[in-house]
């Protein structure tokens, strides 16, 4: 054995270790294999160090010296090498070394450090290897480090959704450095802007890989499609990206720049294909669009049954989606009501849904639907007539009306106290009054009489009778003829599972608001919320095939309290241990992980010894090995 000193250079600074070395006989020949790090040695003198080898060496072969060292330094590097040597020899062995396990420490300083949440980014991560994520992301072309810098961000928009800005910020508060084994420390939201770069042309084969790799582990049904759009707005004017337009906002938010955002979902709720529109285009000019896609990601075949809201049940839609060799059911237009009424109003030929009770919530009422089929051409009308659904249009139109009487006594004020005076003007704010309250303008006679210098209003009586017997009531229409009226419902009813991922998006994920302004930036950011979501609906459809029924939300919240931590034991030799491990899981934690099949350890312990050196002016520092 002898000492060896290594320098290495850090900031400006020259660190200095002495190293332990010994010669061993290898198939290749004589090699130097570091037995051990014995710290900083200063200012022991150089020609001691041949003293603390032959010390060292004695000791391991046990032999003892008649006169012992007075020296507490060297009593602690030879206890030091000897426990480096026997921790060595048990792990050959296979056995938990004694000195490892029997140390004597000062109980009342033993404390914990660097507290991490784990929970949630433990069941994250499996579900992450589970979907392949890895090999679809190299088969993209994307770097390893760029690769687990993604897993970083998907994690982060599925756990606490922050901005680029602030995620790096998020990412060293948890336990990814841990379990990803890389280092974090001086990660800025530029390296996440150029990620998202990367990941901006690779959108197409990720999310193909995603759907094959999840029809296969689900066992998923391609025989239904659903289709739906929602919209996200923007914090800012957005002037650097096309696609932000004003438009109908589903977000309550007309007074900001949207996208339009198409999402495809098969019966169980899992993504296949996405887009991101401009913010003005109407619903039914993208089905084509998306039928493209669609074609593209996982491959439409003749007799696949496309479900689509009345936004899109206009006939260009319908011929479009039968031009493919493909079934559609759709949800009609309102007017197309009005050709049905005295269907709706013979009750007696209405048969009753049987709805099963949630098995989250047992006790909860559903509301009664009932159905009737017509066959019209080539054509299946189903009539269908919600208690709820009553209710709700009862409610809206009440509420409508109110607001546009309140809005008309105020334009009469206006009128009557001569500040609008020209009957063009008047023409004018009457119209908007109409676009305004659509629902129920259709119900008044709102006109201004210029002879006599009146503003008249007259309710349809008749008109409104009629909106009342069709409360709750909705077509459906299909060019399906093997469904019965109960089947097609219950098909087109699935269309809550698209609405359900739009929310989830939206909440708890935060796809909304948008404060990207380049164009990729944002279909990039829309694209993250997607990969979330993957993961997302892959747990909770794990959960739903056991039998429970369960939000991540509730799951990520109770995850929250599983930690990674650092354990420091001071021992009775004024060095310290530190073993960094994950906490033992709660019963409820080990009950999730039981339903997801997770396993219980997060990471393997990681034990690391300081020991106590003084420098120059007599501080005393900890050197860890």
């Amino acid at each position: 054995m002898y000492v060896k000193k290594t320098e290495k250079k850090y900031k400006d600074k020259t660190y200095t270790n002495y190293l332990l070395v010994e010669a061993v006989q290898t198939p290749k020949g004589p090699r130097q294999e570091v037995f051990c790090s014995l710290g900083d040695l200063k200012p022991r003198p150089r020609e001691k160090w041949l003293e603390l080898v032959r010390k060292v060496e004695r000791d391991l072969s046990g032999q003892r010296d008649l006169f012992p060292e007075a020296d507490k330094e060297v009593e602690k590097i030879v206890r030091r090498v000897k426990r480096v040597r026997d921790e060595g020899r048990y792990a050959a062995a296979g056995e938990r070394s004694a000195v490892e396990d029997l140390i004597r420490v000062y109980a009342d300083r033993v404390r914990t450090e660097m507290h991490r949440q784990a929970g949630a980014v433990h069941v994250g991560l499996e579900f992450w290897g589970r979907l392949e994520f890895d090999r679809i992301l190299t088969e993209a072309q994307i770097s390893v480090r760029a690769t687990k810098l993604t897993c970083a961000m998907v994690m982060n928009r599925l756990i606490a959704p922050r901005s680029e800005l602030a995620m790096p910020g998020w990412i060293r508060e948890t336990a990814l450095e841990d379990i990803l084994g890389e280092d974090y420390s001086g990660l800025s939201e530029d390296a996440l802007y150029r990620n998202l770069d990367r990941l901006y042309p690779n959108r197409a084969k990720i999310e193909t890989a995603l759907s094959e790799v999840e029809r296969n582990l689900f066992n998923l049904d391609q025989t239904v499609y659903l289709y739906d759009l929602t919209s996200t707005y923007f914090e800012g004017g957005a002037k650097d990206n096309a696609k932000a337009k004003l438009g109908y906002s589903r977000d309550k938010r007309p007074d900001c720049p949207q996208v339009v955002v198409g999402l495809v979902v098969n019966r169980d709720g899992f993504p296949r294909a996405h887009e991101v529109f401009e913010g003005n285009l109407q619903d039914r000019k993208s089905l084509g669009r998306m039928l493209d896609l669609l074609d593209q990601r996982v491959g439409l075949k003749a007799g696949q049954t496309v479900v689509v809201d009345r936004g899109m049940a206009y006939k260009e839609n319908l011929e479009e989606i039968k031009l493919r060799k493909l079934h559609y059911i759709v949800a009609a237009r309102q007017a197309e009501r009005d050709c049905f009424l005295p269907e709706f109003e013979e009750e007696a030929e209405f048969e009753e849904v049987v709805r099963q009770p949630s098995p989250r919530n047992p006790f909860q009422e559903k509301t009664t639907v009932v159905v009737k089929m017509k066959r019209k051409g080539e054509e299946t009308y189903v009539l269908c007539i919600s208690d709820g659904r009553k209710e709700k249009d009862l409610a809206i139109r009440q509420k409508q009306e109110k607001r546009l009487l309140s809005d008309l006594k105020k334009l009469e004020k206006r009128i009557e106290q001569g500040r609008l005076k020209k009957e063009a003007k008047i023409g004018e704010a009457i119209g908007r009054l109409k676009e305004r309250y659509p629902r129920v303008a259709r119900y008044y006679s709102m006109k201004y009489d210029g002879k006599e210098k009146k503003f008249c209003l007259e309710r349809d009586d008749e008109k409104l009778r009629k909106a009342e017997k069709l409360d709750g009531s909705y077509l459906l229409r299909s060019d399906r003829t093997d469904l019965n009226a109960d089947e097609t419902w219950r098909i087109y009813s699935l269309l809550t599972r698209a609405e359900k991922a739009f929310q989830n998006m939206k909440s708890p994920l935060c796809e909304r608001p948008i404060f990207h302004h380049l164009e990729r930036r944002v279909d990039t950011h829309i694209f993250l919320c997607i990969l979330a979501y993957h993961l997302l609906v892959s747990i909770e459809k794990t959960f739903l095939d056991r039998g429970v029924h369960t939000s991540w939300a509730t799951i990520r919240e109770i995850l929250s309290t599983h930690e990674i931590c650092t354990i420091v034991l001071p021992t009775e030799d004024g060095s310290e241990l530190r073993i960094r491990r994950d906490s033992v899981p709660e019963p409820q934690h080990k009950q999730i992980y039981d339903l997801l099949n997770v396993p219980y350890q997060i990471i393997r312990p990681r034990k690391t010894w300081s020991i106590p050196r003084k420098d120059n002016v007599g501080t005393e520092k900890f050197l860890t090995y």
